[in-house]
């Protein structure tokens, strides 16, 4: 009969009791085996040293140190639990806790074998002092400093660009922030350290600490050139031989044992142990320091678990196999950098003695002049299967634009592959990296760098790398999965049927199909089928496309011999990264799922229109039309009575100064532009912006209407979050700039200016019925997303489903907006809400989308969309509660200083008017993302941007209280040579006159100084025959080019 157990031990196994992390970890071993790793810091540890660390070692704590009498006995004296048990029960021993009598066993026993592992042939292991409890590389190097020097001391180690580590004085880190960090660099020419620099820098300097030992520097230290110039000035000399620890123990690269002051590295490296870290002295009293520095100084209890997994790892490194896998890293290293280099890839350093070496991927260099970035590089060969990191290189100015790509051949060589392996990689890396074309992405304060691989080439590397991994040996029993952990092109090409189904869905599904097929898509109605066919890589293939229940689930059905290519090629396109159109900025909206599926029962044929009529897809060959859709033409009515919002009568029982604009009868101010201005920089104002446009577009074509007549990614949007964009015709001309909202899976707001708003829903109405120009390499093409469904919420017919737009601008708004009495869910979702994002409310019974956004450049800033019967309570409850914050009601004087002040735009000023400005020349080209594969006016706005030889910047005039400038007044450098035209100016919170300005590129700097001409309409006409002494003469005003945006 079972015992009846009363513990609370959890015996259940992995697989029972937590499956999913079982499963991780499977999944991890898998990827271990079906990929080639590269990470120099990276290896695989024995699974006598992976035992250990599972083991129960881990449960205990073991703060302090054992007895130091252990310091010096072998291991059979360590080993001696009779002599070690009968000391410990009557004398106990130096640490916190009781309970561990073996875990000081282990910690020394790991110290000696250590010490025996490093130890030069001119020292015996017991003249070493070992630190076996620093949990990694960098609390250990942090030891070390807190041991030797105290914070402001100077220090020198090498620059991080050139191959140093974050712990040698990055200013990002601890090291840098606490002393006085100096680096030395590689000499330009050589890429290699110059010794008699660093002796300079050191006299110069005179640190107390210099650091040797790197990251990604590919060549051995030169440890007595080290040596002498610490002598030279008096300083530690610390080796951090992390990355090389293993090649050190095997005595294939010189040590720096006996030579070094202080030794640090990590046992995870190439000693292919567990993740720990190590600090060896030949000096006692150093060591005594760098105990205390350790514990209690830099951290608590040890791993126990790991001083075992480190004993097994140091008596391994003593072996003579260990030895011929160090020797064999070296080999493998040298034959991949050798081979690379004859494949004309470049080398940074200039080569390899060691474990590792750096591809300099700006080698790689596009049409348009772009580099490889490291990133892009890294990324892409993971897909091939080659994992890799990106890091910096001589060179480079910063860790996230990082020019190259470290590989290491540790992990490789112990799973046994040979130099002939290693040719064969390199070959696979050169055929992958010249194969890819870096680009330059427009859009933004700089270029972004981006990159495609050819498709063929890609798969081809993928399905190599498969089979050298597959020859290569391992330690584990893996399972074997397919999509979407693991997927190749030729998966499907010993499959016995005739025909293979494939599930294609996510939330982005439908507008990547719009681009990556050849037909029309939109013509499919749920549990419908047709045939349709896609471009993989330049071939037609022919196929059907059913749509199901769901509109985020398609279903796409062909011959089995195009399964492979089919299935690679759309997964390719989701990642990104594959080379499919001669414009190489364009991507594909995702990611997508692709899996094989089953083609669901009942499915209606349908026969596709003969005419395609989309204005991109993949692939496409544009050829001839007669027809040509007409062109947008909008001339604004004339109405001589002007409208009135639903909160006239509050403006006028508030004494506000009313004025015509747009066609609207608006406050223009209720006391004064400045007071009101101060107000909602200091806390906060309410503004009146429901004469503003307010549509709706939903249904499931909803996002890709707005991303035909958007040139932002609305696709991007998720749930809860706006953007700013604009509305652009066919030559790239702006219609309109907006703010688009995604309040619900498919329900978008669009905002629009008041004097655009019957001209932009003329333009909606005609993109979605397509009888208007949208394209002028395709003038018969119609707009994607036509099956939108339109709402004017301003229009009475919409009901209960009206929005009218309140702002409620200024630094103590949501103080006063958390007053309005919501019920808690809302002030949850108001409390939590960021910059440019939404939530939906109810107040007073009534729905309300509060949205973190605005016209005045305040960070927090909140816009109310409710519907107009309620706007006055609203506004009232607002004034109400927000009095003793400081809240004032605002005119659109107001409104247009803080939006002139904040460097924000005003279409017919900045933006379309006499001048015809355009996004780019707006300076807003942040906003228009040119990786969409197709909008209405992209191409035209690229070769804009081309040919774009002005910019609008922001100035402020010198002075105070000089003369208003005025939209249409010349601006002059400081030789009188006109350079632009003011756009906008108004007054700032500091009472100066800010405004913008539309001038030539090579003024647009911070800094540049301008001379205006204020108020150009009424200066006299000067003749200078007829001036005389009295005479006066208009002089310009000085301006100086200030931040694009207010600060």
């Amino acid at each position: 009969m079972e015992k009846k157990r009363h513990d609370f031990l959890f015996r259940e196994e992995l697989r029972n009791i937590d499956p999913e992390v079982l499963q991780l970890i499977k999944l991890e071993e898998e990827r271990q085996v079906r990929k080639l790793i590269f990470i120099p810091s990276e290896s695989t540890a024995p699974a006598s040293v992976r035992y250990s660390l599972s083991s129960v070692l881990q449960n205990l704590y073991a703060e302090g140190y054992p007895p130091e009498y252990m310091q010096t006995q072998d291991e059979n004296q360590i080993l001696d639990y009779e002599q070690q048990l009968a000391i410990y029960k009557r004398y106990s021993d130096p640490r916190y806790y009781k309970g561990v009598e073996f875990a000081d066993v282990l910690e020394s026993l790991a110290k000696r074998r250590c010490a025996e592992a490093f130890c030069p042939d001119s020292m015996s292991p017991e003249e070493l002092f070992v630190n076996v409890q620093a949990l990694s590389g960098a609390p250990a190097n942090n030891a070390v400093y807190q041991a030797l020097i105290t914070p402001g001391t100077t220090i020198m180690g090498m620059d991080l660009f050139h191959g140093g580590h974050l712990s040698h004085g990055s200013p990002v880190n601890r090291s840098g922030k606490l002393y006085n960090a100096i680096h030395y660099a590689v000499d330009p020419e050589t890429e290699k350290i110059d010794y008699q620099q660093v002796r300079a820098l050191a006299l110069q300097h005179q640190p107390k600490i210099i650091i040797c030992g790197y990251s990604s520097y590919p060549w051995i230290p030169d440890w007595q050139e080290f040596r002498a110039i610490a002598d030279e000035v008096g300083a530690y000399m610390f080796a951090d031989i992390s990355h090389i620890a293993g090649l050190i123990a095997a005595r294939v690269v010189p040590s720096p044992v006996g030579i070094a002051d202080v030794i640090t590295f990590t046992t995870h490296k190439t000693l292919c142990g567990p993740r720990g870290a190590c600090i060896v002295t030949k000096d006692a009293s150093i060591a005594k320091k760098i105990d205390k520095a350790v514990f209690p100084g830099e951290q608590g209890g040890p791993h126990v678990q790991v001083f075992a997994a480190m004993a097994t790892t140091f008596k391994i490194a003593q072996s003579e196999q260990f030895h011929d896998l160090q020797q064999q890293i070296l080999l493998n290293c040298k034959a991949m950098g050798d081979q690379l280099q004859k494949r004309g890839i470049r080398l940074a350093f200039q080569g390899t003695d060691s474990h590792l070496l750096n591809i300099d991927c700006k080698s790689i260099k596009g049409e348009d002049g772009a580099v490889l970035s490291g990133d892009i590089a890294a990324r892409i060969l993971d897909l091939v299967g080659i994992v890799a990191n990106r890091n910096t290189i001589p060179g480079d100015v910063s860790a996230f634009k990082a020019g190259g790509v470290r590989l290491g051949t540790p992990w490789v060589t112990q799973r046994g592959l040979k130099e002939n392996d290693l040719c064969e990689i390199a070959d696979v890396i050169a055929d992958t990296l010249q194969a890819t074309h870096p680009y330059y992405l427009p859009g933004g304060k700089s270029k972004g760098l981006r990159a495609k691989v050819d498709f063929s080439t890609f798969e081809d590397a993928k399905t190599r790398i498969r089979t050298i991994a597959y020859r290569a040996g391992t330690d584990l029993q893996i399972e074997h999965h397919g999509y979407p952990f693991f997927s190749y092109i030729d998966d499907y090409s010993a499959a016995k049927i005739d025909e293979t189904t494939f599930s294609l869905r996510g939330e982005k599904i439908r507008s990547f199909l719009n681009y990556a097929l050849v037909d029309d898509i939109e013509q499919l109605k749920t549990n419908e089928i047709m045939p349709i066919s896609v471009m993989i890589d330049g071939k037609k293939v022919a196929m059907t496309l059913a749509l199901g229940n769901n509109w985020d689930e398609y279903f796409a059905t062909l011959v089995t011999q195009d399964a492979g290519p089919f299935a690679a090629w759309l997964r390719d396109l989701s990642d990104g990264f594959v080379h499919f159109d001669p414009d190489l900025t364009r991507k594909l909206p995702g990611p997508v799922i692709i899996s094989e599926t089953t083609l669901p029962d009942d499915m209606h044929l349908i026969k596709p229109s003969s005419e395609n009529l989309k204005p991109y897809h993949i692939g496409q060959v544009i050829t001839g039309k007669d027809r040509s859709l007409p062109e947008f033409a909008w001339k604004e009515k004339d109405d001589d009575v002007l409208k009135r919002t639903c909160l006239y009568q509050q403006h006028v029982v508030a004494g506000a100064q009313m004025v015509p604009f747009a066609g609207w009868e608006m406050p223009v101010w209720y006391t004064s532009v400045v007071e009101e201005h101060k107000a909602v920089r200091a806390n906060a104002g309410l503004f009146d912006v429901s004469h503003m446009g307010v549509f709706m577009a939903e249904g499931v074509d909803a996002v890709a209407f707005l991303d035909s007549v958007c040139a932002n990614d609305i696709s991007a949007l998720e749930i809860g979050e706006s953007c700013y964009t604009h509305f652009l015709d066919a030559d790239g001309h702006v219609i309109d700039d907006t703010i688009v909202y995604r309040y619900a899976p498919q329900e978008y707001l669009v905002v629009v200016n008041a004097s655009n708003e019957h001209k932009d829903w003329a333009w909606f109405q005609a993109v979605k019925d397509g009888s208007v120009l949208i394209e002028r390499h395709k003038p018969w093409s119609v707009a994607y997303g036509r099956n939108v469904i339109l709402h004017n919420l301003k229009n009475p017919a919409e009901g209960k489903g009206m929005r009218v737009d309140i702002a409620l601008q200024g630094p103590t708004s949501r103080q006063i907006l958390i007053k309005l009495g919501w019920d808690e869910a809302t002030l949850r979702k108001i409390n939590a809400l960021k910059r440019t994002q939404l939530c939906v409310g109810t107040w007073q019974n009534t729905s309300v989308i509060i949205s973190r956004t605005g016209y005045t450049g305040e960070k927090m800033a909140f816009e109310l969309f409710i519907h107009p019967e309620k706007a006055p309570l609203l506004w009232d409850t607002l004034l109400e509660k927000g009095t003793d914050l400081g809240l004032k009601p605002c005119g659109l004087g107001a409104r247009d200083s803080l939006r002139t002040e904040a460097g924000l735009p005003l279409y017919g000023h900045e933006m379309g008017g006499d001048l015809n400005l355009g996004v780019n020349e707006a300076g807003f080209a942040l906003f228009v993302k040119v990786h969409k594969p197709w909008f209405i006016g992209r191409d035209a706005y690229i070769a804009s941007e081309e040919k774009r030889k002005g910019i609008v910047i922001r100035f402020r005039f010198d002075q105070q209280r000089v003369k208003m400038a005025h939209s249409g007044d010349p601006v002059m450098d400081e030789r009188g040579k006109v350079i632009g035209v003011v756009t906008s100016c108004a007054i700032d919170k500091e009472e100066y006159l800010t405004g913008q300005a539309f001038v030539d590129n090579k003024y647009a700097a911070e800094g540049t100084s301008l001379l205006i001409y204020q108020n150009k309409e009424n200066l006299d006409d000067v003749f200078f025959d007829s001036i005389k002494t009295g005479s006066r003469v208009a002089l310009p005003s000085s301006a100086t080019v200030v931040s694009r945006f207010m600060k």
